[in-house]
């Protein structure tokens, strides 16, 4: 729906951003400025390391996902009919909206607007924000970001354990929207093998690596 790459692709860039953060082998590298993590990276020929390095992550488990596989197979057909096409005629059909404004709305400033709020989750908090879990990472906590883009911007945490599917230690839903997106469908049996991590891990990684803004190191309710 969003046209931000196939699920495999998606996935390289991430598992790379992830395994090399910072370096030149991450894919867009905040320490080059935030025009270039936020879309610069998207406007110029990927670094040689990004290359290199990316021919080395093992994306197996991807190639084996009926899913994904079908997905990239048709993800130029899928792009016409649902970035462009669904929302454009959904609202021409059901209730006889003009398909210019349609086009302009629907896809033009909703593509523009989801794009750049994705795109704050590269740039913005990786460069403002608190580092609650980790102080060596740019990676931060950036509220504004984390609610924007309905709880992505708890980056500091994700960078931290990266395979928490929640992304965040936050536990209510206000904050974190995706958090219950997966939740719902883990109740339907679609989501399965979800991960998370024990209170008292999080608690001694902040203590060990943190900047001291983890709020139970703020409101002196943390345990050994």
């Amino acid at each position: 729906f969003p046209r931000k790459n196939d699920i495999y692709e998606w996935c390289r860039d991430h598992r790379v951003h992830h395994k090399f953060s910072e370096t030149d082998a991450d894919p867009h590298n905040s320490n080059r400025g935030f025009f270039f993590a936020h879309i610069g990276w998207l406007l110029c020929k990927k670094h040689p390391e990004v290359k290199s390095r990316g021919k080395n992550v093992d994306l197996s488990d991807l190639l084996e996902d009926p899913v994904v596989y079908y997905q990239k197979k048709f993800y130029p057909l899928l792009i016409v009919v649902i970035c462009f096409g669904m929302p454009v005629l959904v609202p021409w059909y059901f209730w006889n909206e003009n398909v210019i404004f349609s086009f302009f709305i629907c896809v033009c400033l909703r593509y523009c607007v989801t794009l750049n709020l994705t795109w704050l989750v590269n740039s913005a908090a990786h460069i403002w924000g608190n580092k609650p879990y980790d102080k060596s990472m740019s990676a931060s906590e950036n509220r504004k970001v984390a609610m924007s883009v309905l709880g992505e911007g708890w980056h500091n945490y994700h960078h931290a354990f990266p395979w928490d599917y929640k992304t965040s230690e936050l536990g209510r839903y206000s904050l974190n929207l995706s958090a219950a997106f997966i939740d719902f469908f883990a109740w339907t049996g679609l989501a399965y093998d979800l991960k998370t991590v024990p209170k008292s891990v999080i608690l001694a990684r902040a203590n060990r690596t943190g900047d001291g803004s983890h709020h139970l190191q703020q409101d002196g309710t943390q345990s050994g």
